[in-house]
């Protein structure tokens, strides 16, 4: 059955036609991307991620579900979290320094009232100046939640490892220079603007289907 020009298969979707200026990403633009939705419990959301950092999906997904199964497999609130001793954490496998950024995250959750509804109002920078003030918090973690979680179209993490290898290998950069590389970086990711949320993920998905050479 032919498909009618309405479908998504049967056009490119906006961001697609803006990267597609960018000749060497639209060699590994091949379609739309998966449609991300914006999550609720932002800040479990995060609790997560700091769990995570460091560790293979294999072993970050078995430590989260060990921390779900604290609180009978239900999203705890902010105020069970900062309840739950650090000993009973560091039993399903996190280290000291973890522990203290998942209590650090709850008590500031609870401090500032924090909603998910506040943090949607907020923009890009502001959220990063925000939660970036938690002890534990770094820049890539919370660029990954406005990514992932906040859904937020425009974010390039100029800090994350995989992506700084995929645009070596596609843009043929050097990184010898650090300062002249991260310029590079940005120089080529401001023409991505509005969409480098998109180019992130395009460039991710191609690394990670590409075998090294």
């Amino acid at each position: 059955m032919p498909r009618s020009a309405g479908t998504p298969e049967a056009k490119p979707v906006h961001y697609q036609i803006h990267l597609s200026k960018d000749k060497k990403l639209q060699k590994i633009i091949g379609g739309p991307l998966t449609e991300l939705t914006i999550r609720k419990n932002i800040c479990l959301k995060l609790i997560g991620s700091i769990m995570s950092q460091q560790l293979s999906t294999r072993v970050a997904d078995v430590i989260y579900s060990r921390f779900l199964d604290l609180y009978g497999r239900k999203e705890p609130t902010a105020q069970q979290i900062l309840d739950t001793p650090a000993v009973t954490l560091r039993g399903i496998g996190l280290s000291n320094a973890k522990v203290t950024y998942v209590h650090n995250v709850a008590a500031f959750v609870i401090a500032e009232k924090l909603t998910d509804s506040k943090l949607k109002k907020m923009g890009d920078e502001e959220v990063i100046s925000y939660l970036t003030q938690i002890k534990g918090v770094g820049r890539w973690t919370v660029e990954m939640l406005l990514m992932f979680y906040l859904c937020r179209n425009d974010i390039f993490a100029i800090d994350d490892w995989g992506l700084q290898q995929a645009m070596i290998k596609l843009y043929k950069l050097n990184r010898e220079d650090k300062k002249a590389f991260r310029d590079q970086l940005r120089k080529i990711s401001d023409k991505w603007s509005p969409y480098r949320t998109h180019a992130c993920r395009y460039l991710w998905s191609w690394k990670d289907n590409t075998p090294d050479k």
